[in-house]
């Protein structure tokens, strides 16, 4: 939340575009704003441009505006930037647009745009350009979740995702398929991340269009934002006229709103109809429904991508399909419905300039939609990370001809005890020219490399050492080595920094390996880790990547409430209270208590001993309880298992802890002697109820296991400067520890 002048901008209230002509830049600022004074108000709005050194490129006063109380207005002005430093992927340049509203001789509200320099063109023959620059969109679908946090991702973390994407050669994030959170937006524009951005409900309700309006007017200046999808394979409606007319209405909607970029829409098995023939943007889910040739000979005026390629089904690790476990290899295949290999797919979109790209489902594994299995599968398997972020051998794939960097990765591990003599396959993924591999010393040939593609090999496996060599221009360039590791030997942290802020927001992603006595880990060790964290820092998350884990990815106190039953009641004159407080005093042929909304008007109270029961398990027996007590009536006294809990009790609510070695595991007696509340009038309510029993039950320590030699520990600052000592045990190994060093940040006034 906040707090404003009633003569402010109201959130999202600015809209910055620009047009870039050579070395000169103008910048359009529309701004809102809003009066609920309750008078008329009378100012003027100041707006300077600032690039991302601090320097005002631009700047200007308005003159007077006026506003009726409760009104509002939109106000455009424009400012020419000289020698604008544009965003781009590898220079994401930021600009600042600050608004100031001076009424009355003072400044009475300040509002901050952030926004990009740039442009942007979808050319329905030559794909995508930015900046004047042709760009191969190279992307992925991602759901917003992760191990350890679910959706509750930080904002650190979306960074983190982020640079795992680009470092793979992933330029575009399609948000499949709801708005995302601003901080990922946020994080795309500092980064340099292209994003698709995409509408949740597909219609033309005033309810679906205020949907879609929400999200425009949020995202909008975005430099990331560089398409707006307004649906994803809407099955019903896609291949007839409904929704061809509701695509062009939502279309035309959008360009009240943003004439910037265009609309798309994700369509999987209607290519050449309805929705596909009026799209401004097309994007084809999937090879196998259709000709993308076809349709671009039909539609010559659409651009188009690939907005979803790929469902392919791997585990990361894995090289044997297991179905029992429900584990998939980790090679590059079709899958048996139908859906090609990540090469074939991107062979098709490279191949062909009015394709502006593909965009893989998915970047990440998510919880769900655990195709071809299910239960006990809990992830999908269609990304080229696992659910921690951690790579699958896809990525190598992807890196070698999505990336500039030189790549050679061998596929797949060598342990393979059992298997001596049998033959395997090894792939190796590279953009260099050829590769020539070797078994233990021998050579198994060299291969040319093709564009785009992969080369394999037969080899017999035997323990030892496999060696991919990679030439360029005839010149050997490279090497890479796969060797089987000795037994499991050590626990190793490995911090993706070593320094965060304590701001209590920032985090750091620690991978844990399973190494052997040369370091190397061990790709098929599948040990428990134990995890003990001190200093200024706290464990947030922990996982594996195990599709089939049903491990806890948070281990947090659990709270469990336990009520109070059976209440009898006796007067306290006829009763030895001594008797009373007896656990096994016999309660039979009482008179039932607390069973209405208390005494009459009139009724003469009198001293009341009511007799009631609780049951606990042995797990709550174990825990922290609470009786989180209001009181029943005047000055009542409190009795466990005959043991005085307090007397005469003056608050109305109070909280006691209770002890362990007056409680037991199965039924306990409780005792209440007060004199009971008598109702004022007979619509009154006085309280008849005496509380309940809080059992906080400790988490156990924090924990996973390895899965195929790694998992993943996520670790936030929880305030002020240090050292986070972090420490993974796990029998018969030796202990990992990892120092993180923690740095004085002002945290923002909401997480303070």
């Amino acid at each position: 939340m906040t707090k404003v002048n009633p003569l402010h901008v109201p959130q999202y209230g600015t809209f910055v575009t620009s047009e870039v002509d050579g070395d000169e830049a103008t910048v359009t600022a529309r701004v809102t704003v809003r009066n609920k004074n309750l008078g008329k108000s009378s100012f003027s709005l100041e707006n300077r441009i600032v690039n991302a050194a601090g320097d005002v490129v631009a700047e200007g006063k308005s003159g007077v505006f006026e506003l009726i109380p409760m009104g509002s207005d939109e106000y455009t002005f424009e400012y020419k930037v000289d020698n604008p430093h544009l965003w781009d992927l590898d220079d994401p340049h930021l600009y600042t647009l600050e608004t100031l509203i001076h009424s009355n001789d003072q400044v009475v509200d300040k509002y901050e745009t952030t926004f990009g320099i740039r442009t942007i063109k979808w050319d329905p023959d030559k794909g995508f350009f930015l900046n004047g620059r042709h760009v191969k969109i190279k992307g992925t679908n991602n759901h917003q979740n992760h191990a350890g946090v679910g959706t509750a991702i930080p904002d650190g973390l979306h960074e983190w995702r982020l640079k795992q994407l680009k470092d793979m050669g992933n330029n575009a994030y399609r948000t499949a398929h709801y708005p995302p959170t601003p901080a990922l937006l946020e994080a795309c524009d500092r980064m340099g991340m292209l994003v698709l951005n995409e509408n949740r409900l597909m219609g033309t309700t005033d309810y679906m269009l205020e949907y879609l309006k929400r999200l425009v007017i949020r995202d909008r200046n975005h430099p990331s934002v560089v398409l707006w999808s307004i649906g994803n394979e809407e099955w019903m409606i896609e291949n007839g006229e409904r929704g061809a007319m509701m695509a062009q209405n939502m279309q035309a909607y959008l360009k009240t709103l943003d004439t910037t970029r265009p609309a798309n829409a994700a369509v999987s098995g209607a290519w050449g109809a309805g929705i596909s023939s009026v799209i401004e943007v097309m994007g084809f889910n999937y090879l196998r429904h259709g000709s993308t040739d076809e349709h671009h000979e039909k539609f010559p005026w659409q651009a188009s991508l690939g907005t979803e390629q790929g469902s392919t089904n791997t585990t990361r690790g894995i090289y044997v399909d297991d179905q029992e476990k429900q584990y998939l290899k980790a090679y590059d295949v079709p899958t048996p419905s139908g859906f090609m290999s990540i090469q074939q797919g991107w062979q098709h979109y490279a191949d062909r300039d009015y394709l502006a790209g593909m965009v893989i489902w998915t970047g990440f594994d998510y919880r769900g939609e655990s195709t071809p299995f299910r239960y006990p599968s809990v992830l999908s398997y269609f990304g080229m990370f696992d659910l921690c972020g951690l790579p699958k051998d896809n990525v190598w794939y992807l890196k070698s001809w999505w990336s500039d960097e030189d790549v050679l990765h061998i596929l797949p591990h060598w342990n393979w005890e059992g298997r001596e003599g049998d033959a395997l396959d090894v792939w190796v993924y590279s953009n260099h020219d050829e590769v020539e591999l070797f078994a233990n010393g021998t050579s198994f040939g060299r291969k040319k490399m093709e564009p785009n593609s992969h080369l394999e090999w037969k080899v017999p496996y035997k323990a030892g050492q496999l060696k991919a060599v990679a030439y360029d221009s005839g010149k050997k360039v490279d090497t890479e080595i796969v060797e089987t590791t000795g037994e499991s030997q050590k626990v190793r942290l490995v911090a993706d920094r070593q320094t965060i802020d304590g701001d209590r927001e920032d985090v750091a992603i620690v991978t844990v390996q399973v190494t052997d006595k040369k370091g190397r880990v061990v790709p098929t060790a599948n040990r428990n880790i134990t995890f003990e964290i001190e200093g200024p820092g706290k464990i947030i998350g922990v996982g594996n990547g195990d599709p089939t884990s049903h491990e806890p990815d948070r281990y947090i106190d659990a709270y469990k409430t336990v009520v109070f039953n059976n209440w009898k009641q006796t007067l306290a004159t006829e009763s030895n209270i001594s008797q009373v407080l007896n656990p096994d005093f016999d309660v039979q042929g009482l008179k039932d208590a607390l069973n209405n909304d208390g005494l009459e008007p009139g009724t003469e109270a009198q001293k009341t001993v009511f007799i009631g029961q609780f049951d606990l398990s042995e797990e709550e027996l174990s825990g922290d309880i609470n009786w989180m007590f209001r009181s029943i009536g005047d000055n009542p006294s409190l009795y466990v298992n005959g043991q005085l809990i307090e007397k005469d009790i003056a608050e109305y609510e109070k909280v006691f802890h209770l002890k362990k070695d007056y409680l037991k595991a199965g039924i306990n007696r409780v005792v209440v002697v007060a004199t009971p509340y008598v109702k004022e009038n007979p619509w009154s309510v006085v309280n008849t109820e005496p509380g309940k029993l809080q059992v906080v039950i400790p988490a156990e320590p924090w924990q996973r296991k390895t899965f195929n030699g790694l998992a993943q520990v996520i670790i936030q600052s929880t305030g002020g400067a240090g050292e986070i000592k972090l420490t993974g045990n796990s029998d018969g190994l030796k202990t990992g520890e990892l120092i993180i060093e923690v740095v004085e940040a002002e945290g923002r006034p909401a997480v303070k």
